[in-house]
């Protein structure tokens, strides 16, 4: 039986089949592939597998909800949640469930996030644009895509915090305190927050600490979500410097290329109002310190 669980819920994710055929291709038989296809089919089939299993429902359930469905399918001892648009380092897998058995299992943990270079728009004048951009050139010609799947060496992100909205922050000013230099001597960072798009943990955890409330809404926040629900209850949140995975970035919602989930700016507003009372009025039923310890903790600036 497999050690480690990729849960993929996607919904009108086009590049689904290139993540699975990533996974495969950069992890072993520790590791299997359980997908959640929410509410569609994609256009490009999915190719057998032994390790990898595929959960289907005809009226979308929604992001938060389709991942809670595939942890129940898992019989792994650890799952790891990720997004349908990414590439990740050679031998993951093992490298992940190293770093677990050296730091313990009270922990969700990350490896370092590259951006992916997921391909390019061409015309035949020559012209050449990076992904999200218009598929019209400026000579008036439709472009084409041209694949890349390419892991960036830079940036590589590995400290994350949230501000008082809250909202998602970079936080590349960690880096620089006595305390992150300190535990990158032994290959990893603590991580006040999280982005979202991957995230590993024990299955038992997964449930023990609740750390995907599909109270909050389809999607959103979900990184901020996992890593309150994880330090707040007393776990803690690891950046893996020895291994890496690379995440597609939509900044753009032109030519299909925008969030696959729709959600308007009132939801997205209610999904961070809901966040921000569970976890700021202590309602979160593990929560054993107040949202004041973990900014105390890494001092985030703008607090």
């Amino acid at each position: 039986m497999a050690k480690l669980s990729f849960l993929i819920p996607a919904r009108n994710e086009e590049f689904l089949v290139k993540t699975i055929e990533d996974i495969l291709e950069n992890t072993g038989e520790e590791s299997e592939i359980i997908v959640g296809l929410d509410g569609y089919w994609p256009s490009e089939p999915i190719k057998d597998n032994p390790r990898v299993r595929i959960f289907h429902v005809t009226e979308p359930i929604g992001q938060r909800a389709m991942q809670n469905q595939l942890c129940r399918l898992s019989h792994s001892r650890y799952v790891a949640k990720v997004d349908a648009h990414c590439s990740f380092d050679k031998d993951f897998g093992i490298k992940m469930l190293e770093f677990f058995k050296k730091m313990g299992d009270d922990m969700v943990a990350v490896p370092v996030m590259r951006n992916l270079w997921v391909f390019d728009w061409v015309c035949e004048c020559g012209e050449r644009v990076y992904q999200d951009k218009p598929s019209i050139c400026k000579c008036g010609k439709q472009m084409t895509k041209e694949m890349k799947w390419i892991g960036k060496s830079r940036p590589q992100s590995t400290s994350y915090c949230f501000d008082s909205e809250p909202h998602f922050q970079y936080f590349g000013e960690y880096k620089g305190t006595p305390e992150y230099k300190e535990t990158e001597k032994e290959g990893y960072n603590e991580s006040m927050s999280l982005q979202g798009s991957f995230f590993m943990c024990t299955r038992h955890n997964y449930w023990k600490y609740q750390l995907c409330d599909e109270r909050a809404g389809s999607w959103g926040n979900q990184g901020l979500e996992l890593a309150c629900a994880a330090w707040l209850s007393g776990l803690r949140v690891l950046c893996n410097h020895k291994t890496w995975y690379a995440h597609m970035f939509r900044t753009k919602s032109v030519n299909g290329f925008g969030f696959p989930y729709h959600i308007s700016d009132r939801g997205i507003d209610k999904t961070k109002a809901y966040i921000k009372d569970k976890f700021w009025n202590k309602k979160h039923p593990k929560q054993i310190r107040e949202v004041k310890w973990l900014i105390d903790k890494f001092n985030p600036p703008g607090w």
